[in-house]
């Protein structure tokens, strides 16, 4: 007999002040006969952090049919429109639970959202151990995998003798700098960021060929040892030993020397298993529109241009950037996430035929895949990176927080797969003009076609990598096996 999914459904007593996870079944006899091998996931409660995991789920059971994945996912309010969408795209073998709701009250006032994500999944975890106690009742339940912000979920893993892995959704320069290099700036001169500044220039990674200066490294180290978020971050990769995996988000050709460096070094195997990016979008919103636009476009002749679902650009930056793309003469597609009041006057009538100006949202995935994109301007955060180099598509660089600096760094210096505009030494302003050129540098001309090639290259290497006897392939049938085989 084949088994069938478990659907979860998981609700509150409204009048108990202790809420209790109540987990229904459909068709639970014929699937605890079946007993599939099935790993649960905890991603932080935040979009960003979500869709990795979905995706990472959608892998595992795309190629793996006798695993079952089942998300549990932490919130403090209810899921957004979008979390919604993403969930509702899980394929046949996976499924989703909303733990109960943290209290707000039971948060510190505040705080940053690094730290109330962490806090959110520490709040949660009697919820989580309740969820794995229930699935290891019904099913054969051997694994955890969570983000580096959901980490307290692995001592959970680790009391109902459950495998227990972290899912690092940046790439393995990142992860190589986090565990070699902050340890022991941390231990040798970071009692404050100003010191550190004060005492160190630059920073070398094992693995990665340029150095890093110490203003591109990821903000927590910056904050220094006051911060909440420095201390938080830092804890997790003093425990990382006690992991028994870690997935990273990147392939062989995309860093290649980084991730040999952590596989050589003492501690958790490490498994490449990128790039995990989605396929296709999970919301409609200007999705014909900008698909339509395209459409009548040359190819490879659009910037798209995009900060990403939390990036923002201050009023004078915004202004800048408008001036820069209209001056470049060059087809843009800009996702403006600010009052489109906030444009120079006249912007979107002069640019009318050369540009298309949306809100809130594009669908990027297949904005990088159609034909006439040519460019992407971004924040660099590691999907949005991962998805502009599986597509073929060279960058101009705008890191505004988090690790993007890092990885902006890694795309100019190291892939030499994009460009940054310089700022202006005197107001730490992109000027318009720097903008333009950076446009047609990665638009035109010889440096553009050199960019396009390698970019490229690593475009080919990502398939490689995800085909039948890829490296990250193998990575995933790696631990595939191993699970199975408990």
């Amino acid at each position: 007999m084949r088994g069938q999914d478990i659907h979860f459904f998981i609700y509150n007593q409204p009048s108990s002040r202790n809420p209790k996870i109540y987990i229904h079944s459909l068709h639970s006899i014929s699937y605890i006969m079946e007993r599939k091998t099935c790993i649960a996931m905890v991603p932080s409660p935040e979009l960003s952090h979500l869709i990795p995991l979905v995706e990472l789920a959608r892998r595992l059971v795309l190629h793996h049919h006798d695993l079952h994945v089942t998300l549990l996912i932490p919130t403090l309010v209810p899921l957004t429109a979008s979390m919604k969408a993403l969930l509702n795209t899980l394929p046949p073998n996976t499924n989703f639970t909303v733990l109960p709701q943290v209290k707000i009250e039971d948060l510190p006032h505040n705080i940053n959202p690094v730290t109330k994500w962490k806090l959110i999944v520490q709040h949660s975890t009697p919820f989580i151990h309740e969820a794995l106690t229930s699935l290891i009742s019904s099913t054969r339940l051997v694994a955890l995998v969570y983000d580096m912000f959901s980490f307290d979920a692995h001592h959970v893993a680790k009391k109902l003798n459950l495998l227990s892995y972290l899912f690092f959704i940046s790439g393995a320069v990142v992860l190589s700098f986090s565990l070699s290099s902050f340890p022991k700036l941390d231990e040798s001169v970071c009692v404050s960021s100003e010191f550190l500044s004060d005492s160190i220039e630059t920073v070398n990674v094992p693995g990665c060929a340029v150095a890093f200066h110490v203003k591109e490294l990821p903000e927590p180290v910056l904050y220094g040892r006051s911060s909440e978020t420095y201390r938080s971050v830092l804890d997790v990769f003093h425990k990382i030993s006690l992991v028994d995996g870690v997935l990273v988000n990147t392939f062989t050709d995309l860093e290649a020397g980084a991730i040999r460096a952590l596989q050589e070094r003492e501690g958790p195997c490490v498994y490449p298993v990128g790039p995990i990016i989605m396929t296709e979008s999970s919301s409609e919103e200007n999705k014909l529109l900008c698909l339509r636009w395209l459409n009548n476009q040359p190819p490879s002749s659009v910037l798209y241009v995009s900060f990403g679902s939390v990036g923002t650009l201050s009023y004078d930056l915004l202004n800048e950037l408008a001036f820069g793309l209209e001056m470049s003469g060059h087809k843009f597609l800009w996702v403006v996430r600010a009052p489109l009041e906030y444009l120079p006057s006249g912007f979107l009538d002069r640019t009318k035929t050369q540009g298309l100006v949306v809100t809130s949202w594009a669908p990027q995935i297949e904005i990088l895949g159609h034909a006439s994109t040519g460019g992407f301007l971004s924040h660099c955060g590691w999907s949005s990176t991962l998805e502009s180099v599986v597509n073929g598509v060279p960058m101009i660089v705008w890191p505004l927080f988090a690790e993007q600096r890092m990885n902006a760094k890694i795309i100019t210096d190291a892939l030499k797969i994009g460009v940054r505009p310089k700022v202006d030494g005197e107001t730490g302003m992109v000027k318009r003009e720097e903008i333009a050129r950076g446009v047609k540098r990665i638009m035109e001309g010889d440096e553009s076609l050199e960019i396009c090639r390698r970019v490229k290259e690593l475009s080919d290497g990502a398939a490689a990598a995800l085909s039948e006897h890829g490296s990250s392939r193998n990575a995933i049938s790696s631990l595939a096996l191993k699970w199975n085989n408990l």
